[in-house]
């Protein structure tokens, strides 16, 4: 026996997939979309700060950063982001999601540009800066998470909804894509334009006073597709659950599907009544009543994306640490400083557009058909299949004839991180928890999620600092090689393996079916309460 919901409420379950569903995946996913550019466009320039800010006259060797603010930079915007996740997946529950949607993207577009024009009278103020800017410019990121993902799984139906969360993430891989490119095309430009006397740019390890605009242009272009979204943000009507199932205002949550869905409702004021009545479901979030209920799927939720994001930021943010241990980026005293960037983003990119992207749209593809569970374990096990395959015999893919079959077999760990837990763990958390609670929840298991990309932005630096744990790197400690760090990812992931069997399997099912917000039991069937709305043709 189905549960008791509101007539609008299993419209939008049963609700063919309309113009308007695209609309809202295009909307929510420009942000993320600019997420992955703003969070990982910083990779692409992190050398090259170091040799514009830490070059040392006479030295032989290009500058670099130090290894304390090479782990600032790159993990000062998720520090940001894992506060904003918090704060705006609260807010999103408390104000409404559409209250505080735009004010994120706000922040997006301001500190990144702020990021752009970071000013110092040292190496240390302009990082300082930079750092600052940042911090907030990931506190706008982490709002878009929860926000984003609620706001898509309340709007789609039950057939479709995972591939509809899945399509927004998987803006991400464009994101991280468009970076690349902008990137190329940025590097590629002043490369050009200066390869002419009196400037200097042929000479190895040079770097000219104008590639101090290249990090500054690349990373304020995040701003742009940011400022194009916020109109049609602000236009989207709050969601019909959160007007339903928090605000208790059935009328206008009807008024506003009609609108956007080419649906008409009457609100049934009978059945209002009785959902809006206070009962067992009004339990808190800190109750005992949400631990018996949800405690072990929010455990799960947490866990995994905490582990995932270990293994998935550190390695993307290092990639190109790890590419130049194998030989496949030539050493920096090669190459000028802005042919050092071209040469960085072609590699990220090729990664990006052969493995990254693609694993995205398999996960849209199929997870309605696989279901979350299986997507996950699947990913998880071969990430630490590969992860294995990379690590144990590391000394044998460093040889120039195998360094192509190394990049081979380290993109296909990011193809099944995103055909796999990079995906899922964005999309469950959206779909098992209660309306009232839906975006706090989400905004926690993100936050663990970030909590692990500090882990893996940080740790993972000083522990492949250097190819050999026997020498040094411009100076500095030594890590403990490249190769054991590759161990340790292969064990994160095989514990996601393990700490997946702790979230619960969300295909099919409405939102209220799998959160239990309904008590009642209604006699009406789907295809009742499909025959009782008429549709409109789009």
């Amino acid at each position: 026996m189905a549960r008791e919901q509101q007539t609008v409420l299993n419209a939008l379950d049963v609700a063919k997939t309309q113009w308007y569903h695209f609309t809202a995946i295009v909307i929510a996913g420009m942000g993320f979309f600019t997420d992955a550019y703003d969070l990982f466009c910083i990779s692409l320039v992190t050398k090259l700060l170091g040799r514009i800010y830490y070059h040392v006259d006479g030295a032989p060797k290009p500058g670099t950063l130090p290894p304390n603010v090479s782990a600032a930079v790159n993990g000062v915007a998720f520090c940001g982001t894992l506060a904003g996740q918090l704060f705006f997946g609260w807010l999103g529950d408390k104000m409404g999601r559409k209250r505080v949607y735009g004010i994120t993207l706000i922040l997006m577009v301001v500190n990144s540009l702020a990021s752009g024009l970071s000013f110092g009278s040292s190496a240390k103020g302009v990082m300082a800066t930079l750092c600052f800017f940042r911090f907030w410019l990931g506190f706008g990121i982490g709002g878009d998470y929860p926000l984003s993902a609620t706001i898509m799984s309340e709007y789609a139906n039950k057939k479709t909804r995972g591939a509809f969360i899945a399509a927004v993430f998987a803006m991400q891989g464009f994101g991280i894509l468009a970076g690349g490119i902008v990137a190329l095309i940025v590097s590629a430009a002043f490369d050009h334009q200066f390869n002419a006397p009196p400037y200097s740019v042929d000479a190895v390890g040079s770097t000219v006073p104008e590639a101090d605009y290249i990090w500054r242009i690349i990373l304020m272009f995040g701003a742009i597709p940011a400022a194009l979204t916020y109109y049609w943000r602000m236009k989207m009507p709050e969601t019909a659950r959160y007007t339903a199932l928090v605000a208790k205002n059935f009328k206008q949550a009807a008024a506003d599907m009609s609108k956007v869905l080419q649906v008409e409702f009457e609100a049934e004021e009978e059945k209002a009544a009785k959902t809006t009545q206070v009962g067992k479901n009004s339990f808190g979030l800190f109750s005992k009543e949400f631990l018996k209920r949800h405690g072990l799927h929010l455990f799960g939720t947490t866990s995994t994306w905490f582990l995932l994001d270990i293994a998935f930021y550190s390695s993307n943010l290092f990639q190109k640490d790890i590419f130049s241990g194998v030989g496949w980026i030539p050493p920096a005293e090669t190459m000028n400083a802005i042919h050092e960037v071209y040469k960085i983003a072609r590699a990220q990119t090729l990664i990006a557009l052969c493995s990254t992207v693609p694993g995205y749209w398999f996960t849209v593809a199929f997870i309605d058909i696989m279901g979350r569970f299986a997507i996950q374990m699947m990913g998880f096990f071969f990430m630490t299949v590969f992860m294995f395959a990379l690590a144990i015999p590391y000394d044998h893919w460093t040889k120039r004839e195998n360094r192509f079959g190394f990049v081979a077999m380290y993109s296909l760990t990011f193809f099944f991180s995103n055909f796999g837990p990079n995906a899922t763990t964005f999309v469950v958390p959206a779909e098992i928890f209660p309306a009232r609670l839906r975006s706090t929840c989400h905004g926690i298991s993100a936050a663990a999620g970030k909590a692990g990309a500090i882990v893996g932005a940080f740790g993972f630096l000083y522990a492949a600092q250097s190819t050999n744990p026997t020498k040094t790197d411009a100076g500095y400690p030594p890590g403990i090689g490249i190769k054991n760090s590759l161990i340790m990812l292969g064990c994160v992931n095989f514990l996601g393996m393990l700490c997946t069997f702790c979230v619960p399997e969300s295909k099919g099912k409405s939102l209220e079916e799998l959160t239990g917000e309904n008590e009642e039991d209604i006699e009406e069937t789907t295809d009742q309460i499909a025959a009782s709305t008429r549709t409109f043709p789009v």
